[in-house]
């Protein structure tokens, strides 16, 4: 969120993170902790603004915060909710035991793993790379089960592509090619004419200058995508 707490009739600024063009992820209950501020907020949606008048008794009670706020003092907010992520399903399943998750009904954990994997982007996009690997091993650890159910085994592996391949794009933004290759051989042994998971793979080779092998692994991917920009300028950065 974008925030400007004031005292008085909007003229004076005691809080504010309206000049970061990034504003950090914040928790409710754990980094936003005024009682009425978080009411509001739980009140929005993304991409609403909005203005809160908060009383004391919402706010910093009989005592105040001195030396910012005095005694008994109304604070007025400016809030904006750019995004939210609702974390709650994700903090109770990792408090439980390995054991008590396996027991978990699986349209709860690909919930689970789906939000992870939605944090890990939203580190990804950010450029906080090592904070985006370790959500999508998180999402991965989540999925560690097998099913009896044909149907319920291809939703965990369909889960667990998607989060091979963020993987071997994170290690490749990482600068560990080895890694990179071995979750997006991970991603071909569930998808072995993936175009995505052969580039990766072309790519981790590239790196680490296996010639021949980033060759196969880029050639098959022209194959499957053979005006894909990205592959074809990898093809000449290989030549």
């Amino acid at each position: 969120v974008k925030y400007s707490g004031y005292l008085g009739n909007w003229n004076r600024l005691f809080c504010s993170n309206g000049n970061s063009k990034c504003p950090r992820l914040m928790k409710l209950g754990k980094d936003i902790t005024l009682w009425g501020l978080e009411i509001g907020l739980l009140s929005m949606t993304k991409g609403e603004a909005a203005l809160f008048i908060i009383s004391p008794e919402y706010a910093y009670g009989q005592r105040g915060c001195p030396p910012s706020i005095p005694p008994n003092t109304t604070v007025l907010f400016k809030v904006e909710v750019l995004d939210f992520i609702d974390s709650e399903e994700c903090d109770a399943c990792f408090e439980l035991t390995y054991e008590q998750q396996g027991r978990l009904p699986l349209e709860k954990v690909l919930k689970v793993a789906a939000t992870e994997r939605e944090f890990g982007n939203y580190f990804f996009y950010k450029q906080r790379f090592k904070l985006a690997k370790d959500r999508y091993k998180r999402a991965l650890s989540i999925l560690d089960r097998s099913s009896s159910s044909k149907t319920e085994q291809n939703q965990i592996n369909s889960s667990k592509l998607l989060l091979f391949l963020n993987l071997s794009l994170t290690y490749l933004k990482l600068q560990c090619p080895d890694r990179a290759l071995k979750y997006g051989e991970l991603a071909l042994e569930m998808d072995q004419g993936n175009a995505k998971a052969l580039f990766r793979c072309g790519q981790a080779c590239l790196y680490m200058r296996d010639y021949s092998k980033a060759l196969d692994f880029l050639v098959r991917a022209q194959r499957i995508l053979p005006f894909n920009r990205d592959i074809n300028s990898e093809l000449k950065k290989l030549a």
